[in-house]
């Protein structure tokens, strides 16, 4: 009995320590891809000249102007998006209980971006005054109604193969919509929209990031209070229900802040593909649990990782030419997806 309990400390040691190893790799390679994406772009400023921007001692204005108003917001936006979508990933497929549910690949983000093209189109002349709050609003609204769409067909369908083929055609006809709204849109008033319709984090300004990180840390706060239902709702609808979770409330809170979370990056930055998939699996086998508790730090610090990575490179990798930000998370995050279907299929 001694050296079973011997045994049984032992292996909470070893589990709480790679649990803590994982936590501050994460962490430091959000922060690495933050300097990276700060002092690497098109226009090439000395180390030095950075670090004094930085510090506050930077006498070149252009410099100033391009680290302080360009790299900086854009990185802390990327962090803060990327952190959201695959939080929202992360409850969407505890919701479904489907490893490749996720709000690209059910149509959510589709939704969204078609709700906030049209927002832009209807205020075309005046679309400099629209308010980073309506566009959040506006996202939202096509994000739930994509994911009605989605709920419905889930009474309807047994099988949740045909349920995320659904959700993918939903996807594809609010894209087709949203371009071609864009193509009978092209007013030179409409900054970046085709640019955002691909998925772009440029342009983003110090107030969008303010209004995104209210948005976002406060979804993320509510999923952190969640973690205890969730955790029993993995378990299985029955084991939840014996101790003590509203399924029917839990349920409605998923789906609220996975689509506000999903929402937010859609309306700053456009539909971004495969990082609310591939990151929670990515994160759960680096840490070796599904536990919530951890889960949702880690899937948010994650995504935040992934997105900063796949900027860099967008702007870096074929400059002056930037690629869009889902043609990139798309080539790193498709291979994972299919790997885990052919795990599954194996299984």
């Amino acid at each position: 009995m001694i050296f079973a309990g011997f045994e049984g400390s032992r292996i909470i040691e070893v589990r709480q320590t790679r649990y803590v190893f994982a936590f501050v790799m994460l962490s430091a390679f959000v922060l690495l891809m933050i300097v990276l994406n700060t002092v690497t772009g098109s226009v090439k400023i000395p180390l030095a000249e950075i670090a004094k921007q930085l510090v506050g001692r930077g006498t070149d204005r252009t410099a100033q102007n391009i680290v302080w108003q360009i790299r900086l917001p854009r990185a802390v936006a990327a962090a803060v998006l990327g952190g959201a979508l695959a939080l929202s990933g992360y409850l969407l497929q505890t919701f479904f209980h489907n490893p490749i549910a996720g709000p690209f690949v059910l149509g959510i983000s589709s939704g969204a971006k078609l709700t906030v093209a049209l927002l832009l189109v209807m205020v075309a002349d005046n679309v400099a005054n629209v308010s980073s709050l309506a566009m959040i609003l506006s996202a939202f609204a096509g994000a739930l109604l994509a994911m009605g769409f989605v709920l419905i067909m889930a009474r309807v369908v047994d099988k949740m193969s045909m349920l995320i083929v659904g959700g993918v055609m939903i996807g594809y006809i609010c894209s087709a919509v949203t371009d071609i709204i864009v193509t009978f849109a092209d007013d030179s008033d409409i900054v970046n929209l085709h640019n955002w319709s691909k998925g772009s984090f440029s342009g983003i300004t110090w107030d969008n990031v303010a209004v995104m990180s209210v948005t976002v840390f406060a979804a993320a706060a509510a999923v952190f209070l969640l973690a205890k239902p969730i955790g029993a709702y993995q378990l299985g609808e029955s084991y939840a229900r014996n101790v003590g979770v509203d399924l029917k409330l839990l349920r409605m809170l998923l789906v609220l802040l996975s689509s506000v979370l999903a929402a937010c990056i859609t309306a700053f930055a456009g539909p971004v593909s495969f990082v609310g998939i591939a990151v929670p699996h990515l994160v759960k086998r680096l840490f070796g649990t599904a536990k919530p508790l951890l889960m949702i730090p880690a899937c948010f610090l994650g995504g935040s990782g992934f997105c900063l990575l796949c900027d860099l490179f967008a702007r870096t990798a074929f400059a002056p030419t930037e690629m869009s930000i889902s043609t990139v998370t798309a080539v790193f995050g498709a291979p994972v997806v299919i790997i885990i279907l052919l795990r599954k299929q194996r299984a």
